[in-house]
């Protein structure tokens, strides 16, 4: 078995898998080269829905080659902001949304999330994780606009209700060369009765 613990990108993708079911629609904010997109696609199945989006074409290219080699068809990509997410995706709807913040790997570091619109995207999450679902953020801070946006994404989430969502982070807090970390957002199923 691996260690998950080593390897941020899976550890959080493995908690976000068990808030998704065969027939989900879900969200991957930053589709970069695919890998999540893929996972994700194959984790709702031909029945589910997966909204892909990324403000390089490149990324969308190199998504898109991703799943015609695997075969799956069950992804909409958008060559647009995550920002832009609540255009396409209806409030309540959707199980899980991930961002992959940071620059596209191999890609120009020049171009990268900033912290304006993660935090709109954010907010766009917010609304469209169903009662049940969870949003997966993971931060890059060894870069000056990572810094910048984990310190403002920290901030806001520490000020969610507590009554409406549960947010834990995870920091890799012996590890040098700033690490990823890891921030779920659930959005709480309301009670009955």
């Amino acid at each position: 078995m691996s260690n998950l613990i080593t390897k941020t990108t899976e550890l959080a993708m493995a908690v976000t898998l068990t808030y998704i079911k065969s027939g989900d629609t879900v969200v991957d904010a930053t589709c970069g080269t695919g890998r999540d997109t893929l996972t994700l696609a194959k984790t709702v199945g031909a029945g589910g829905q997966v909204f892909a989006f990324d403000i390089q074409k490149k990324a969308i290219f190199l998504t898109e080659a991703r799943l015609r080699t695997h075969g799956f068809s069950n992804v909409r990509l958008f060559h647009e902001s995550f920002a832009e997410m609540s255009s396409h995706i209806p409030e309540n709807s959707a199980a899980a949304v991930v961002f992959n913040l940071g620059y596209l790997p191999g890609g120009d570091h020049k171009i990268t999330t900033t912290a304006d619109t993660t935090l709109a995207g954010l907010e766009t999450a917010f609304s469209i994780i169903r009662p049940g679902g969870i949003v997966t953020v993971v931060l890059y801070d060894g870069h000056e606009e990572g810094a910048e946006e984990k310190k403002r994404i920290l901030e806001r989430v520490r000020t969610l209700d507590s009554r409406k969502y549960h947010v834990a982070y995870v920091s890799l807090i012996n590890q040098n060369n700033d690490p990823p970390e890891i921030l779920w957002i659930t959005k709480k199923a309301k009670r009955r009765g």
